[in-house]
């Protein structure tokens, strides 16, 4: 699925290049100092004044010449023609006094927070060629008599609230270029008139929802539109022939609406035609055989479920250049002819029922870029040249029939990003050299029989290798360690044996290792600390020997741990008990002694079978009891003088620290710097850090809860000791941390009060949130007995989005968090939400603003991370977007991110569920989706989820989108219910911005 933002206005982009080179030639030539009206300058004062002084224009002052002001294009007679405030933070209604500015031409405002209806002050600028108030607060409805704005050219009206019908007399404005209206709130009929407008280039009425209606038949005669984009606009019926005589059209997007029946033949034969998107609408019948156009560039039918075959005729596209079809019915062959196209670059026709050989010749007359023939029916073998114009990035075969040998040629495609062929039949030796391109992220061939043996060195930044259920034999190299991205590595059911190698517990960022049945021996490393990132690890059916590693229990993030099925002997490692497993299988070992007591449970019954020496405190089937009944009292009394003793010298040995830390503590010279008014002081936190006090710790040290005030006022208190010097990455996060929040100000932000620093010594002071973190409550013990309701859920939801749009969007640099998740959202006691743990944040500066920014590591908690981390650290906001929809999906679908899926991530499983047409009611929380009325509310959250988590970056929303799109959401009327309630289905999707 595909969704795009409106295309850029060719005569816009020319005449920013040409205001671009005018301003350089007035700021250069110095004469508008000079000549600049005075009483424009003044007008400019006052419009700063009463837009609330912005920071963004601190320059605006009386001392300099406004014409050598960013925002502010001059003429030559030093008179303004321009005045440019897109995203200055500019607030308030449009005063009347702007068309004071007698010469102005184009007023730019994009993104503000503008208020009012639609500003008809503006008829009194004569010389207006061009509006753009997108993306701000304007309300009501479009005034009857716009055709007052007679010389306008372009109209940007889009990402506002404006209501009603969208009025006739826009059709006499024959001056326009272009015409956006996307993103609003109209529900009334599309008028007739718009097809006077000759001169129209672009008209865009995306994600409206107007009143079922049909797309004009007078459309027809605009004949120099260019882009037609009227996606999401509830349109009805048929498409009307006429749109075949629109011979300029050059993009076409009417997907995600209620069109049907056949496709308009004539539409294959608009010469300019470049991109076709009509997918999710109810079309029928085959795909035309009259896709002949000479200069056809791009087709996306896509998820209509069309079916039939892929015409003959499709070869005669000579400049195609994106084929898709997919997630379509569509059944046959592939035409061989496909492969003569010369201007090819994507094919992807994933998830049909095609069948038969690919074309041979497929690569050999093109320079094929992405290639995806997943999910389908597909036999033979792959072609050869499939990389023959060295372009190639992504192979995607996998889940077909295939047979015959991984081609030799992909070796030199030193391009390629990922390699996808499981689940096949490919057999011989996999070409070695493939192993260590330069680009590879993404090796996939699990599920073939393949073989040969895993080189001396593999590809650096590789960050998913997959081989598992094949019949590679040898070692696993020690060079494995120069892996240093890996994040999954399964390599179950081949023949590889030796012993597991040392470095590879060097791979910190690892998440997954399957390793089991293969014939491993040998002991099992005893180093493995860096792997803290590891959430499960599978090692049966060996023959590894030798004691469990203790160290297995630093693995705090350990969910999964399968040790079943070899020849493990001694007593199972008692700290073990401090992972919080989800699954521990110990099967068919020679384990002894007595189950630890946090195992000894029957949620764990069936994880120690087949260990005749082991024994259990707890009446656990095939597991024997630990003592005799004639013994049993006697031991019980041992244990306990043996526990009274222990007791007594923990106490004493804790009495003993806690001295020590407070004299500590007392000795150090402390500093407090404050962030807010206190009523306390840095000795009521230095007496509070006591163990009575603790309520969790992490990866940087421990936190409190102390009390403030005799009023029963708390606050939260996190640490980072080390006696010796600070660790180095705990002090970058601290810093930020503390750079960060002791800034900011908002009300869905956790609140710093103050921090308190010594040598060694940092403590970070917060308000304190009685409900602890939304995670607790959606998937740890704070789910029972009560539970969140949706409408607790969607005002959570609203809240983070409103403090994520607060640091993307209105601070300045702005702030990119990194590690949103749901145990960073913490909750009040009236549950609202604050997103906490800035630790990892980093701050965009002037420079890289809405940039991609280069990091050195990966930050980011596994399952909320996006897929460019897997292949880059450039990185921007959309990363916190990817994160926040996965929160999206937590709160819809009760999930953990972090387990229950096989082979992929919490939003790879929505995205899977959702393109294979399963309910989505099936996917929901079951606490949640018993209540009919918030229905439609909760279809529209998930959809919104699954569009944050889109792989593309730049296809993902902004927050500024996704949080009025929550808001709305928040907003149906009661008639919007009544359609859920009454079974209808309201597709809704606010989320495809």
């Amino acid at each position: 699925m595909t969704l795009m933002p409106p295309p850029p206005s060719l005569p816009k982009l020319l005449h920013i290049f040409i205001s671009f080179i005018f301003i350089a030639a007035v700021k250069f030539s110095g004469g508008s100092s000079q000549h600049f009206l005075t009483s424009e300058r003044t007008t400019l004062l006052n419009l700063k004044q009463r837009w609330g002084n912005p920071p963004l224009l601190r320059n605006w002052n009386a001392s300099t010449s406004p014409c050598n002001w960013p925002e502010i294009l001059c003429n030559a007679n030093g008179s303004v023609i321009i005045l440019d405030l897109m995203s200055k933070g500019v607030a308030g209604p449009i005063p009347p006094f702007i068309c004071d500015l007698h010469n102005l031409e184009n007023l730019l405002l994009y993104n503000n927070y503008i208020t009012g209806e639609f500003p008809t002050v503006l008829y009194n600028c004569s010389k207006l060629t061009e509006i753009d108030i997108a993306y701000n607060l304007f309300v009501g409805r479009l005034p009857d008599d716009m055709d007052r704005l007679s010389g306008i050219e372009m109209i940007e009206l889009g990402g506002n609230n404006f209501t009603g019908d969208i009025p006739p007399a826009i059709g006499n404005l024959s001056a326009l270029l272009s015409l956006r209206l996307y993103y609003n709130l109209f529900n009334g009929s599309i008028p007739s008139q718009i097809g006077n407008l000759s001169n129209l280039l672009t008209f865009s009425l995306s994600y409206n929802k107007l009143a079922a209606t049909g797309i004009p038949p007078e459309f027809g005669k605009l004949s120099e539109l260019k882009n037609l984009w009227m996606e999401d606009c509830n349109l009805i019926g048929e498409m009307p022939e006429s749109l075949g005589n629109l011979s300029s059209l050059e993009w076409l997007a009417l997907n995600f609406n209620n069109l049907e029946g056949e496709i308009p033949p004539g539409l294959f034969l608009l010469k300019n035609l470049r991109f076709l998107y009509l997918y999710t609408n109810n079309l029928s019948g085959k795909i035309p055989s009259v896709m002949e156009s000479s200069n056809l560039i791009g087709i996306d039918i896509s998820e209509n479920r069309l079916n039939g075959s892929i015409p003959e005729d499709v070869s005669k596209l000579q400049k195609l250049e994106v084929l898709h079809l997919f997630l379509n019915q569509l059944s046959g062959n592939i035409p061989p002819k496909v492969s003569q196209i010369p201007t090819l670059r994507v094919f992807k026709v994933f998830s049909n029922n095609l069948g038969g050989e690919l074309p041979s010749q497929m690569g050999i007359h093109s320079k094929i870029e992405e290639f995806d023939v997943s999910g389908n029916k597909l036999n033979g073998k792959l072609p050869e040249n499939l990389c023959g114009g060295g372009t190639l990035l992504t192979v995607i075969v996998f889940s077909n029939n295939f047979t015959g040998e991984v081609p030799r040629s992909l070796e030199s495609c030193h391009k390629l990003q990922s390699i996808q062929l499981y689940n096949n039949g490919f057999t011989g030796e996999f070409p070695p050299e493939i192993w260590n391109l330069s680009n590879l992220s993404t090796l996939r061939i699990n599920g073939n029989f393949l073989s040969g043996e895993l080189p001396s060195t593999i590809s650096m930044i590789l960050s998913r290798l997959e081989i598992s259920d094949n019949k590679f034999s040898g070692r696993i190299p020690e060079g494995i360690s120069s892996c240093t991205n890996l994040h999954v590595f399964k390599a179950s059911n081949n023949l590889l044996s030796g012993e597991i190698p040392t470095t590879i517990t060097t791979l910190s960022q690892l998440f997954v290792l399957h390793l089991d049945g293969n014939a491993f021996f040998g002991e099992l490393p005893f180093e493995i600390k860096s792997w803290n990132s590891l959430t499960t690890l599978h090692l049966a059916r060996n023959k590894l020997s030798g004691q469990i590693p203790p160290a297995i229990s630093y693995l705090q993030g350990l969910l999964d741990l399968d040790l079943s099925e070899n020849q493990f002997s001694g007593e199972i490692p008692p700290p073990l008990s401090r992972l919080m497993l989800n699954t521990l299988n110990l099967s068919s070992n020679k384990l002894t002694g007595r189950i630890p007591f946090a195992f000894d449970t029957l949620a764990f019954e069936n994880s120690f079978l087949n260990n005749p020496d082991l024994c259990s405190s707890s009446p656990i089937s095939n597991i024997r009891t630990c003592y005799t009944k004639s013994s049993h009292s006697l031991k019980i009394l041992v244990v306990i003088l043996v526990l009274l003793a222990f007791i007594t010298l923990v106490t004493f040995l804790c009495t003993l620290f806690v001295f020590r830390r407070h004299q500590h503590v007392r000795d150090l010279t402390w500093k407090l710097t404050s962030f807010h008014k206190l009523d306390f002081t840095e000795a009521t936190i230095l007496s509070g850090l006591t163990k009575n006090n603790l309520i969790g710790s992490g990866g940087s040290g421990k936190v409190y809860k102390i009390k403030i005030g005799k009023g029963g006022e708390y606050v939260a208190v996190k640490t980072i000791w080390n006696p010796r010097k600070l660790d180095h990455i705990l002090e970058k996060e601290f810093l930020s941390e503390v750079q960060i929040l002791g800034t900011i100000r908002h009300s869905n932000i956790v609140k710093l009060l103050c921090c308190i620093s010594s040598e060694d010594s940092k403590l970070l002071v917060y308000e304190y949130m009685e409900n602890q973190s939304l995670g607790e409550w959606l998937h740890g013990k704070k789910r029972e007995p009560q539970c969140l309701d949706w409408p607790q859920r969607l005002q959570i939801a609203i809240g983070v989005a409103q403090g994520l749009f607060y640091i993307h969007h209105e601070c300045y640099p702005a702030i990119i968090h990194r590690d949103v998740k749901s145990s960073n959202i913490l909750l009040n006691s009236e549950f609202k939400a604050r997103i906490a743990d800035f630790g990892v944040a980093k701050i965009l500066t002037k420079s890289n603003l809405g940039q991609t920014n280069t990091y050195s590591a990966v930050v980011g908690s596994f399952g909320y991370f996006p897929p460019e981390y897997a292949y880059s650290t450039r990185v921007n906001e959309r990363v916190d977007v990817y994160s926040f929809g996965v929160v999206l999906l937590e709160l819809v679908t009760g999930k953990d991110p972090h387990k229950g899926y096989v082979d992929m991530n919490l939003a790879e499983w929505a995205w899977r569920h959702y393109s294979e047409g399963n309910s989505m009611v099936e996917a929901l929380d079951p606490e949640i989706k018993q209540d009919d009325r918030y229905m439609e509310q909760i279809r529209l959250v998930f959809k919104l989820g699954l569009i944050c988590t889109r792989a593309l970056p730049s296809s993902r929303p902004s927050m500024n989108d996704v949080l009025r799109i929550l808001q709305r959401c928040n907003q149906l009327s009661e008639g919007e219910k009544k359609k859920v309630l009454n079974g209808k289905n309201v597709d809704d999707l606010d989320s495809k911005v």
